[in-house]
């Protein structure tokens, strides 16, 4: 058998392969119905969108495939977008307004670590405090009311396209090739699939799993940060309400890219994949005039499929 057969086997068999022909299927079903869908200035559009949705989600691969889940990063997004904001209208400078919100983020990430490494309590209330409290304190801050203005060359970085390509759009991409490196060529990130296949067979091999769970969280707040502060650099304010919901798209996108929820295998690409899918279903969806309230309805389904998908496959491999 030739090189070029077995690589060919070899991406008709992979996860990600079956992800990319539904996406290509679907968007031919949304051009047929409205051509604008497949125009730059609509796919643009669409790629903005998905990278601020896959900048959380790289954080929620690591999370979910070290057997994991982070149902704070919706908040954490808004939290920290909010909070840089307000240090930009204060005053202080944009970079270290930017880094005092990737600090927010990454403190969310280690109060998530420490109830869930700590004091045990199950990754799914843990975050779920974090979220409210988190939620909480963006409505304790704002009183509801968005924070504005913000400084022209920070709206400009958020707003702006590097040969007609948002700059979001190319910084989610670096990011995307840095975490597929790290997962697939690194200790570290060997680490991860292993405690997230067996903690106690992991332990067992002399890997710290206290260390690396924390680690994920922290990655986890520090992107969900990210994204939040990109998304008030686009809107040029800091909303208050921005992320809510946030959380189960990017949970669903990661499962859907082949992440499992019961840790232990999972890919950037997929997880890449399965961002984009959720936002041309999105876009397809407004551009064909479904309703919003069956929009609800079908990413609802989507969750329960993904997730029935999921456990499937998980006992066909038991």
């Amino acid at each position: 058998m030739s090189k070029s057969t077995g690589w060919i086997k070899h991406i008709i068999k992979a996860k990600e392969t079956g992800i990319l022909v539904i996406l290509i299927l679907l968007s031919i079903l949304i051009q047929i119905y409205n051509p604008i869908f497949l125009t730059f200035s609509n796919l643009m559009d669409v790629l903005r969108n998905t990278s601020y949705t896959l900048i959380i989600a790289l954080g929620m691969t690591f999370v979910l495939i070290a057997r994991g889940l982070d149902l704070s990063v919706g908040s954490v997004l808004a939290i920290s977008g909010l909070v840089s904001a307000l240090c930009m209208t204060n005053g202080i400078p944009v970079t270290l307004s930017c880094l005092i919100g990737l600090c927010v983020g990454a403190v969310f990430g280690s109060v998530n670590a420490f109830c869930i490494v700590k004091l045990r309590i199950p990754a799914m209330i843990a975050t779920l405090g974090s979220m409210y409290m988190a939620r909480g304190l963006v409505l304790v801050i704002t009183k509801g009311q968005p924070v504005y203005p913000l400084p022209d060359s920070f709206v400009s970085f958020g707003q702006g396209s590097i040969l007609g390509i948002p700059a979001v759009v190319i910084l989610a991409i670096i990011l995307s090739i840095i975490a597929h490196w790290v997962l697939k060529n690194t200790t570290y990130g060997r680490k991860v699939y292993a405690i997230g296949g067996n903690p106690e067979t992991a332990s067992y091999a002399g890997i710290n799993v206290s260390r690396i769970t924390v680690s994920v969280y922290i990655l986890c707040g520090i992107l969900a940060a990210l994204s939040g502060i990109m998304t008030a650099a686009r809107m040029g304010s800091g909303q208050p309400s921005v992320g809510d919901g946030t959380e189960m798209t990017v949970i669903t996108a990661v499962i859907i890219g082949g992440t499992s929820l019961n840790g232990g295998a999972g890919t950037i690409l997929g997880t890449a994949f399965g961002a984009l899918l959720m936002n041309v279903l999105s876009s397809g969806m407004n551009l064909v005039g479904v309703s919003a309230y069956w929009q609800q309805f079908v990413m609802g389904l989507i969750i329960v499929v993904a997730v029935a998908l999921d456990q499937y496959q998980r006992s066909k491999r038991r």
